[in-house]
């Protein structure tokens, strides 16, 4: 299959930059969405188990007693709500055969329809089953508005475009987390959980605004298996998912486990962690400039790789301790792991010609699923043989740190337009 020639971005207005025009807003408030929908899940999963558990039973200090359900049982469930995500890989790769703009409005529409549905849910495992089934249609959502932000730019706007995306969905997040710590009282999960309702509501005055990005109009649809990557990319897209599925090893358990360990491990108030995540729109938005930042000067791969090393040894910190260290580490941690976005999320668009970008980016999503997953289940089955989670996230932040190095047998792409990347990876190979 030959590949069009390259399409640049539509010219944007006068004065303002590409990554702040309708296309791209539009896109990176279907992200908000989701970052709302899923957050809401790990926001309230220390609720669920609560709800549908024993709190004190035995009456011991174990894990078990002080969240409900043994740790091992949480990070089954979680990771069967990460795992669920695997699916979100055909559905990217339909977007290299059908188009952006319907898989989005589509997936959107059910991610959070599901979502939504889960706060009526009769016990622990019908809350995992509904929220694992929106799960994928939510994670390629997302996807794809980095793939839509990444078309609609140009070399020099296009981290900023991607950090965009990473802050949208952050800022998704941070609605549900604030709105359930200043509720009066203590809300119940199935209220948390139907924030879902508020985007879905909207989606169909977004619908009027997404669009279609030139260069997938133009370019040659994908042919075979969905998931499928041409000879030449599958080295490269192995090193991505590498450390994309690396970084989410420390990430996935570090970041879910935050109201369970913060709340019903070290006693924190729910409050304070709403504080503390409210914190994390600073922390990340500081990451994401710097990420943005590193990845237009030192380029994509050598920031990508800084900044992976350095969410683990965030996370180690923050379950060593007290009350500090898991502020002090968290808000590392989202600095960070923000900071990864640009410079990787950049590199895997400008690596893949337009035919199989949204697939790459299905990739891209499903290593990191799978490294959230090993993550929970090893957080969750070392923190119950070692009575705690302080040498869990020490093994696993390590980890992580090691992992950084796959970055340097990828190519330098900082500079490249889309679709000039195939000749970029064909002179690295």
């Amino acid at each position: 299959m030959s590949d069009p020639a390259p399409v640049t971005a539509a010219r944007p207005p006068r004065g303002r930059p590409a990554w702040l025009t309708a296309p791209v807003l539009t896109v990176s408030v279907l992200s908000i969405a989701a970052g709302v929908a899923q957050f809401s899940v790990t926001a309230v999963i220390g609720d669920v188990a609560a709800a549908f558990g024993e709190v004190g039973a035995g009456g011991g200090n174990d894990v078990a007693s002080q969240i409900g359900l043994p740790a091992t049982t949480l990070g089954i469930a979680l990771a069967l709500i990460r795992l669920a995500s695997l699916l979100s890989l055909p559905a990217a790769a339909l977007a290299d055969r059908f188009g952006r703009r319907n898989l989005l409005l589509t997936l959107a529409a059910i991610g959070l329809t599901l979502t939504s549905v889960a706060a009526l849910a009769p016990g622990f495992w019908w809350y995992v089953a509904l929220v694992a089934l929106a799960r994928p249609a939510l994670s390629t959502v997302n996807a794809l508005a980095g793939v839509v932000a990444a078309e609609e730019t140009t070399s020099k706007d296009r981290s900023a475009a991607i950090a965009l995306i990473t802050a949208a969905y952050g800022l998704g997040a941070g609605v549900v987390s604030v709105a359930r710590g200043a509720w009066p009282g203590e809300p119940s999960f199935r209220l948390v959980t139907a924030f879902a309702l508020v985007p879905l509501l909207l989606l169909p005055l977004l619908a009027r605004k997404v669009r279609e990005p030139r260069i997938a109009q133009r370019a040659a649809h994908a042919q075979g298996l969905p998931g499928r990557v041409p000879r030449i990319l599958v080295r490269p897209v192995l090193l991505l998912a590498v450390v994309t599925g690396g970084i989410a090893v420390a990430t996935g358990p570090g970041f879910t486990y935050l109201f369970v360990y913060g709340e019903n491990v070290l006693g924190a108030s729910p409050l304070f962690i709403s504080a503390l995540v409210l914190g994390a729109g600073p922390a990340g938005l500081l990451g994401i400039l710097l990420g943005r930042a590193g990845a237009d000067r030192l380029g994509r791969r050598l920031t990508g790789a800084l900044m992976m090393a350095a969410a683990g040894v965030s996370i180690a910190v923050a379950y060593s301790g007290g009350v500090r260290s898991l502020a002090v580490g968290y808000l590392m941690a989202i600095a960070f792991s923000s900071g990864f976005a640009p410079p990787a999320g950049a590199l895997a668009a400008e690596i893949a010609p337009t035919s199989f970008r949204a697939t790459v980016a299905g990739w891209m999503t499903m290593a990191g699923v799978l490294g959230a997953v090993l993550g929970l289940l090893s957080f969750g089955v070392l923190a119950d043989l070692t009575g705690g989670f302080a040498n869990a996230s020490v093994a696993i932040g390590i980890l992580v740190a090691v992992v950084a190095v796959a970055f340097a047998g990828l190519p330098e792409t900082r500079g490249h337009e889309l679709d000039e990347d195939v000749d970029a990876t064909q002179a690295a190979g």
